[in-house]
């Protein structure tokens, strides 16, 4: 089944409505929790009136920083919250939780929030970059190469918003407890990572927490940290007795539960009459939210695009009265291909060389910035198939070259590569008396399609219809599997489906020849074969379920382990071409994406279905990162303005034309016996400076200040 395009197992109750969300947890007796946030940028709590509150119909308890859960300092830094809590009584951000009401009812913990009122001593929230004198808060510099440089230079600067993630499914948690013992119903990105979260600042052991986070609608990033509800809903849930339920509001997930931060980047380049690059130089600026401790390596994507001998990239960081900057798809790499991208169209304008060939005659057939080799590359095969087939060779040199009617039309293409790798990860295999078999794992499914993954590899490697596989996601309580992030879930968890599969066929022989009951008692395990779901040897076949049955056993089970890839001598990344069309309206300047062909080189394809969707939702992202998304800023008090779904503009169906994708699939040997690479974020790199570079094509305007708004064609 491998490579075959794969109807999703669990599409049926998705559609259906039958899958359970975090939110959708019905647990007798549950409370329910609502967040009082901060209504300043900057400065601390000085007193907060809870009267009201507290005689107001339905509730239970009022939680303050004057009157707070008892939470522990997180120890590891992880991609959330920097400090748990209501354990201070600093104000860092606008929306910050600075308060915890429970009632009977959502809508009676909600009215009791509202009768709370806070006072602070304020100051001046710091939310934008300075000027031309940035602070330089911390730096990391990396440097390649010392040659002569050559006589052609070119240098611009390009910024980018902040920009949220937007999933469906807002942030929610079920907390309840039995005696010392936790289980939480929750949205994560990996099960484990809410365990260990919870574990540091409840102070318990992380095998008295059960957490189950079967489905996640939507996560992006966004849903890999524990935001402040989760923390709040357990530790509430142990001090009222009973269980608790938190959701958080959408303008509060915008606040709180992380965003893309803002960007800049000064690229310098120079070159050879004839485009051979001599040198680069990124100079990337990145804010971090004091919500958090994470920032984005912003011009990394420098260091193994093109081949180049002078690379040097820097990092500057600025802190800014924000809720944590988190990870979002492609993080680093999407912000910092837009700048690379539309730098290297304009280089190639500047000396006359069409784009495809600007990056032909720059390709990197060795990692750039260590010389290794690649594990596998064939990008230069992406720009050749994606320039046939879009009919690149029929593109005018010249901008603004092609008119239809109002519409100035233009085409754009650039590079797409992401890093791809192999964690560790353990999966379990079980047999069952009714012929089915089941394969669970810590793992998360965000939409991405990771429960057919596991079915797929499973019934391939047991030879079984998909039908017949049940994937189980989301326990922490199943083996270690890996978190969904990273565009590395089905090239670490896919080979341990594949070794769990094969031990299983293994404890299911060694059952065959030991159990009194079975027909194959006492033959030599060497001469029992397993193949197709059945077990035969000396002429009798009998399905494993009728095995099991015979031998009146509940099933067997095996774990596989498949080992972190550790290989210091070669560079992991997939890659990509995109190529698109865009057309501007002359008058109104309106642009619209009107034609897409992404071509892939990611290994391993498991379900094409599933993958040709990955890209096209990644190219949809990319598309809203290049025309629509900005998260707007109130500089006097640090709040996201446009913290709604009304306001924060995301693509719709008519801002999509067909999105055409092609696989290379060819498996990459090095990286695992699957050969599978990733593909979750390869398709939103690149597109943003697909669109900026159609877009000059179509005008002759260049726009380096994402997003490019009509505003900025007119």
């Amino acid at each position: 089944m491998i490579g075959q395009p794969v109807d999703r197992v669990d599409g049926r109750i998705k559609v259906t409505g039958a899958a359970p969300y975090a939110a959708d947890t019905k647990i007798p007796g549950v409370a329910y929790g609502y967040l009082i946030t901060s209504t300043i940028g900057k400065g601390s709590v000085t007193a907060m009136d809870t009267d009201a509150a507290l005689a107001s119909p339905g509730v239970l308890a009022v939680y303050t920083p004057f009157n707070p859960l008892k939470l522990f300092a997180y120890v590891q830094e992880q991609n959330d919250e920097r400090f748990p809590p209501l354990q201070d009584r600093e104000v860092r951000f606008f929306g910050q939780a600075i308060g915890f009401v429970v009632a009977e009812t959502w809508e009676q913990a909600r009215d009791a929030a509202g009768l709370v009122t806070a006072t602070y001593q304020q100051q001046p929230p710091v939310t934008e970059f300075p000027g031309r004198t940035v602070r330089k808060f911390e730096e990391v510099e990396e440097v390649v190469g010392t040659q002569d440089l050559g006589d052609i230079t070119f240098t611009a600067s390009y910024t980018t918003p902040f920009q949220h993630h937007c999933a469906m499914e807002p942030h929610a948690t079920v907390a309840t407890w039995n005696g010392d013992h936790l289980t939480v119903y929750t949205v994560s990105q990996g099960a484990l990572l809410v365990q260990r979260r919870l574990s540091e600042t409840l102070g318990i052991d992380p095998a008295k927490i059960h957490v189950l986070s079967p489905h996640v609608g939507g996560g992006f990033g966004g849903k890999w940290g524990n935001w402040a509800q989760v923390p709040l809903a357990c530790a509430a849930a142990r001090a009222l007795g009973r269980p608790v339920k938190a959701v958080l509001t959408r303008e509060q997930v915008f606040a709180m539960a992380g965003h893309r931060p803002m960007t800049k980047q000064t690229l310098t380049m120079t070159c050879t009459a004839d485009g051979k690059l001599t040198s680069i130089v990124n100079d990337g600026v990145t804010s971090r939210g004091l919500g958090g401790n994470w920032s984005e390596s912003v011009a990394n994507w420098t260091l193994t695009t093109y081949a180049s001998p002078n690379i040097r990239v820097t990092k500057m960081i600025v802190p800014l009265n924000l809720g944590a900057a988190t990870v979002m798809r492609a993080p680093g790499e999407a912000n910092g291909s837009f700048a690379l991208e539309s730098a290297m169209d304009e280089l190639a304008g500047q000396l006359g060389i069409d784009p495809v060939e600007m990056r032909l005659r720059n390709y990197a057939t060795l990692v750039p910035n260590t010389g290794k080799p690649w594990s596998s590359k064939h990008l230069d095969e992406c720009y050749r198939i994606g320039a046939e087939e879009f009919g690149w060779a029929k593109r005018p040199k010249k901008v603004r070259a092609t008119v239809d009617g109002d519409w100035l039309v233009g085409t754009g293409m650039a590079t797409a590569t992401y890093g791809a790798g192999r964690g560790q990860a353990s999966v379990k295999v079980r047999l069952h008396p009714d012929g089915t078999a089941s394969v669970s794992g810590t793992a998360a499914d965000l939409g991405t399609g990771q429960y057919t993954v596991f079915a797929i590899l499973a019934a391939d490697e047991l030879g079984l219809p998909v039908s017949r596989v049940r994937p189980e996601l989301g326990d922490s309580t199943s083996p270690a599997a890996a978190n969904a992030g990273g565009s590395t879930s089905t090239g670490t968890n896919g080979p341990a489906v594949q070794l769990a599969a094969k031990a299983v066929q293994t404890e299911l022989i060694t059952l065959a020849v030991t159990n009194p009951r079975s027909p194959f008692h006492g033959k030599d395990p060497a001469s029992v074969v397993y193949r197709d779901g059945s077990v035969s040897s000396g002429g009798v076949t009998m399905s494993f379920g009728t095995l099991l049955t015979t031998c009146d056993v509940g099933g067997v089970e095996a774990v596989g382990t498949s080992p972190r890839l550790v290989d210091p001598e070669h560079g992991y990344r997939s890659f990509g071409a995109h190529f698109c069309e865009v057309r501007v309206h002359r008058l109104t300047g309106e642009p619209r994406v009107t034609r897409w062909l992404s071509v892939c080189d990611a290994g391993t394809i498991v379900n094409a279905k599933a993958a040709r969707s990955q890209i096209q939702g990644a190219v949809v992202m990319g598309i809203g990162q290049a025309l629509l998304e900005a998260t707007e800023v109130d500089h006097a008090t640090g709040r996201f303005a446009n913290a709604n779904l009304a306001s924060y503009l995301v693509p719709v169906h008519a801002d999509i034309p067909k999105i055409d994708v092609r696989f290379l699939d060819r498996p990459d040997p090095l990286v695992s016996g699957l050969g599978a690479k990733g593909i979750g974020e390869l398709g939103i790199v690149g597109v943003a400076g697909a669109i900026a570079n159609a877009v000059h094509h179509a005008t002759g305007v260049r726009v380096r200040d994402l997003p490019i708004t009509l505003d900025k064609l007119l």
